[in-house]
């Protein structure tokens, strides 16, 4: 017997082995089942994502021996011969051949006619936008208003390109791009069904590689067991499809952080001596610094990814500025490789960009660049005045310095917040911190690392000028990332409005009024109307 391909072998046959459509098989499920029936469906999503597949069980329920079902048989005549392709009531019309409109009239010429064997005369029109005018214009009439016996289903992969005439006559349903788990735990199933040993990460590498289509997913998995002799191995679906290692990619970091610039070239030489694709390294090196920045925002969504461990290390080593910097450069770089003298010139350079543009944070840039001169607030007097003007300004002076380079904790930062003229960003990031140590030339402020994503630019450069301003010296600002010891004016401000809102829900509920009403009325208080008045 000859060897069937995956992709027709593991063709589901029924909508409960459908993968991934859920929304659809729930909305066609309900449908057959209540036998609320449209006379012409249309279904849209890229390639290799279950359209076909969907019109062909989509026949068999409603052509199936046992009556209309959303769980066709499987075993009546009807059944296996759409299965197999035999159906004499099953028309499938590939539109991309078949675009004339002469035929197309002659297609629905014999639509008037009642089905041969089954309960509907179905239509499968596949790539249907590829129609002409004319045609879409022949079959409107029949499409609006077709013979009982008769069902439309069309599929298409550009439904942009599909008249809103016919749009408007179609029940649409719209199929999504697989998601990659959904594919590699379903390629897992197929390979202990046929027995074929495999690596859980070799499927991840195939699933991915088929950008969401099942199909491509299923024929990348025929070739990579034809590749390793009968087994699906890491390292051999890697040499197949010239993806890059995930070890070359975390060296890259890794090296980025030691500031080892020799080893990125070695990274470099690495993968050019293997023949990877350089352009499929840097799309790699994006999506690794992804995860990475989910690592450092969301921890726990990491929880099942196999490179946690390395994942949190690296989380720690690099800001999440860096990481958001380093993904634009990738992409950049990935983006410039077809104007690079050569793709290892274009990759080498992105990798030395990446080693040249690595600031822990953005206090550590703005502390790169030299403050102006600010004018002192405290002007002294002129040498015409007194002894007496002099010395008592200069003890004003010294006084006013004091209360300001000595703040004694949470409270004067308060103060000094509301002082300062800020809005929007840089105001936010003022109320998000919380003061830790005043020198001469230097500020430090601790903020909690949920709100790390305040230090983006222009917040830390205006922060940093107002209070260079309002201590009369140039400072530079400069951030720690750790959780706050006291309460910031934000937090402050934040209790003080709930512990106003809760005397304000209080006071309502104790309102004599406002309890009969809940007895007598049966009624109760919507808490979010309630707004305290000061």
């Amino acid at each position: 017997m000859s060897y069937q391909v995956l992709a027709r072998k593991w063709r589901p046959r029924n909508f409960s082995t459908l993968v991934g459509q859920e929304h659809v098989v729930r909305a066609l499920t309900h449908a057959l089942s209540e036998q609320r029936l449209h006379h012409a469906y249309l279904f849209t999503g890229t390639r290799g994502v279950g359209k076909t597949t969907i019109a062909r069980i989509l026949a068999k329920s409603l052509n199936c021996e046992v009556g209309i079902t959303a769980t066709p048989c499987g075993a009546c005549s009807a059944c296996q011969e759409i299965d197999s392709g035999r159906f004499v009531d099953l028309l499938e019309v590939d539109a991309a051949t078949n675009t004339r409109v002469d035929e197309m009239r002659q297609l629905l010429e014999n639509a008037v006619y009642a089905p041969t064997r089954g309960r509907f005369k179905v239509y499968v029109i596949d790539e249907v936008h590829m129609l002409s005018n004319s045609a879409f214009n022949a079959m409107l009439k029949t499409l609006e208003e077709p013979p009982e016996h008769v069902k439309f289903i069309l599929a298409t992969t550009d439904p942009q390109k599909i008249p809103v005439t016919v749009l408007s006559r179609c029940l649409q349903f719209n199929l999504k791009q697989m998601p990659a788990l959904a594919i590699t735990k379903h390629l897992g199933h197929i390979l202990l069904a046929e027995g074929i040993p495999f690596e859980g990460p070799a499927l991840t590498l195939v699933a991915r590689s088929a950008s969401g289509s099942m199909r491509d997913a299923l024929s990348l998995l025929d070739q990579a067991i034809a590749h390793g002799a009968g087994k699906v191995e890491e390292a051999q679906v890697r040499s197949m499809l010239g993806t890059v290692d995930q070890d070359y990619l975390f060296g890259i970091l890794e090296s980025l952080q030691a500031g080892d610039a020799s080893s990125l070239l070695q990274v470099a030489a690495d993968i050019g001596v293997r023949s990877l694709s350089f352009s499929s390294a840097l799309q790699e090196l994006g999506a690794l610094l992804t995860r990475l920045q989910v690592a450092q925002c969301v921890p726990a969504a990491i929880d099942d990814d196999p490179d946690r461990a390395r994942l949190l290390s690296l989380s720690v080593a690099f800001s999440p500025e860096f990481v958001q910097l380093a993904y634009q450069i990738v992409n950049i770089g990935r983006t410039e490789l077809s104007t690079a003298p050569d793709e290892h010139a274009g990759f080498v350079m992105t990798l030395l960009r990446l080693h040249s543009f690595r600031p822990s944070t953005v206090a550590d840039v703005l502390g790169a660049v030299t403050p102006k001169n600010r004018p002192q607030l405290n002007a002294r007097p002129s040498p015409a005045a007194s002894p007496a003007a002099v010395v008592q300004a200069e003890s004003a002076t010294a006084v006013q310095s004091a209360t300001r380079l000595s703040p004694s904790g949470d409270t004067d930062w308060h103060q000094i917040v509301a002082s300062l003229p800020l809005s929007g960003l840089a105001r936010e990031l003022a109320q998000n911190c919380e003061f830790r140590k005043l020198g001469d030339t230097e500020c430090l402020l601790r903020l909690s690392p949920s709100q790390a994503h305040l230090q983006m630019k222009p917040g830390p450069d205006k922060l940093q000028q107002a209070l260079s301003e309002y201590f009369g010296r140039s400072l530079k600002v400069r951030f720690e990332l750790a959780p706050n010891e006291l309460d910031t004016p934000a937090e402050t401000v934040g209790r003080q409005r709930q512990e106003r809102q809760e005397h304000a829900i209080a006071s309502i509920t104790r309102d004599t009024f406002i309890r009969d009403a809940i007895e007598s009325l049966d009624a109760s208080v919507v808490e979010s109307s309630i707004k305290p008045i000061a």
